[in-house]
Order: C-alpha cells, then structure tokens, then sequence
C-alpha cells in the first residue's frame, strides 16, 4: 500500500515509507555530501524520510523525536528535510505521485479547490472595482 494514496483506510503507522512507495522517492533524492569528519555512520534516507514523517504526523518538537524508532537523531531528519526542500524533492514527488494516480484514475476532482490569490497578486489585481 503507497502511504497517502489510498483514501478511507488507516495505517497503523502512516509514517513507515511502504515499499510501493520507495521507489517513487529514492530517485528524487540529491546525493549526500561527503562527510566531512569522521562519526557515526550516515542514516539512510528511507529512515530519515520515516522520521520526518513521524514529527509531521504526530506534530511533536523535533527534539523530542525519540531516538528508540531508529530514524536517526532530529538534528539528522531535520537537516535532510531541508536538504531536501532546497533541492525541490517535494514538488518533484508532488509531480510524481500526480502522474500515478491519473494513470491509476484514483484523483478525484470533486474535492477540488483553487486559490486565484497567488493569480490575483502577481498579475496586480485587486478584486476590487
């Protein structure tokens, strides 16, 4: 099962990466920096990716993401989020994700919602007469 793909089912842990998923990411992730001083070994990306999940999930502090779910320190997951935000992961995924649900014909448009305000403020308008 993809998480987030599937409406009106629960998972008990929606911030484990399925399997189906993985390889929808894993590609749009930039490679790591080299490290640049000896420590503890790099985190993979997929218990990163988990524990970012697990902090936007449940909506507790960074610092209290505890190290026992195996996802690597706060400090780590935080700074892959913004790694990767930086590098447009997210949009990318956003595109991605897009794509196999309307190939799977799994959107449904009944519940969209458009924002002409973003339209409005860059053409200059006001809405006003």
């Amino acid at each position: 099962m993809v998480v987030g793909l599937v409406v009106g089912t629960r998972q008990p842990r929606p911030w484990i990466v399925s399997d189906e998923l993985w390889p929808l990411i894993e590609p749009l992730l930039p490679e790591p920096a080299p490290k640049l001083v000896e420590g503890r070994p790099r985190i993979p990306d997929r218990q990163a990716l988990c524990g970012i999940l697990f902090v936007l999930h449940t909506g507790i502090q960074w610092e209290y993401l505890p190290q026992e779910l195996g996802f690597g320190s706060a400090m780590t997951c935080w700074r892959h989020l913004a790694a990767w935000n930086k590098a447009g992961v997210w949009d990318e995924l956003h595109l991605v994700l897009l794509k196999k649900l309307r190939a799977a014909k799994k959107l449904d448009w009944s519940r969209a919602v458009i924002d002409s305000g973003p339209l409005v403020r860059a053409c200059g308008l006001s809405g006003r007469t």
